[in-house]
């Protein structure tokens, strides 16, 4: 593994139930859960993932599309289900949904035409998060000394 291919976040705690995570960059973004696990959190850390998930492709498709004409409309709307069962909390029926639009200039045709395949690329091979979330890569816990 190279270093160009690792990749890293800090996670830190702030205060009861907030934390903040800081990239190699200096960019943070705060979460959490309220401490009676009810109320205005901000983003959870599921939301995160489901942000996470609609923001790799969003990025892919955004890329094929807006080279050709500059959208009027670009949301990803992303869904899922948050259970409890045998194996552990976790999402299940996990859903991205794209709306895009395109105004009438020169390129929004292509743009149009492009649009599923670049959906359908991001899924398939492109979008790094939803990859490994489909391929089920493991992950590995562990305690520094300390």
């Amino acid at each position: 593994m190279s270093e160009t291919s690792k990749r890293s976040v800090v996670v830190e705690r702030t205060s009861g139930g907030r934390f903040v995570a800081t990239n190699s960059g200096g960019e943070s973004i705060g979460f959490g859960t309220s401490p009676d696990g009810i109320g205005p959190t901000g983003f959870t850390p599921v939301e995160l993932f489901l942000a996470a998930i609609g923001g790799c492709t969003a990025v892919d498709v955004e890329a094929a599309t807006g080279r050709h004409a500059e959208p009027t409309e670009f949301s990803v709307v992303v869904t899922g289900d948050k259970i409890s069962d045998e194996q552990g909390n976790r999402m299940t029926n996990l859903q991205v949904t794209f709306s895009v639009a395109f105004p009438d200039v020169e390129g929004a045709e292509r743009a149009r035409a492009i649009l599923p395949r670049a959906v359908k690329a991001s899924h398939d091979r492109l979008c790094t998060v939803s990859r490994t979330v489909e391929i089920g890569t493991p992950v590995t816990t562990t305690v520094a000394s300390g």
